[in-house]
């Protein structure tokens, strides 16, 4: 499902499935959507954070038109211990790649893979991210 921002409309609250992963999108040439996204923040409770929640950065490509500060970035993925994904999605490999990549978190925070949770592929997302 797809939602501009957070709180999720309540009327529907009974047929909403279960929300496994939350992926924050941010284009890179969009202050608007860096505040969007901070707003929204807010609604997520603190747990969910450990594991099923990561920010997807479109627009890298185009490092000339940015509004919004790679660091500024980075430091939301570490303030809230999830993962930080950059992608272009007007090259149509590197947008099948990212897809594929989603899907898989997916499969992990659902509990799809055995042999791994949310909270052990955050981990694993983190130490390749520090080498």
């Amino acid at each position: 499902h797809i939602a501009t921002s957070l709180p999720l409309p309540s009327e529907r609250d009974h047929l909403r499935p279960r929300i496994d992963l939350i992926v924050f999108v941010i284009d890179i040439k969009s202050k608007c959507s860096l505040k969007n996204v901070e707003a929204s923040l807010a609604y997520v409770d603190g747990s969910f954070f450990l594991g099923k929640v990561c920010f997807l950065v479109t627009g890298v490509g185009r490092v000339n038109c940015c509004s919004v500060e790679i660091n500024a970035i980075s430091k939301l993925g570490e303030a809230y211990s999830s993962p930080v994904l950059f992608c272009e999605l007007e090259l149509e490999g590197v947008r099948v790649a990212t897809a594929q990549r989603l899907l898989r978190m997916l499969q992990i925070c659902a509990g799809l893979v055995s042999g791994f949770s949310a909270l052990s592929f955050n981990l694993l997302m983190r130490n390749s991210a520090d080498d």
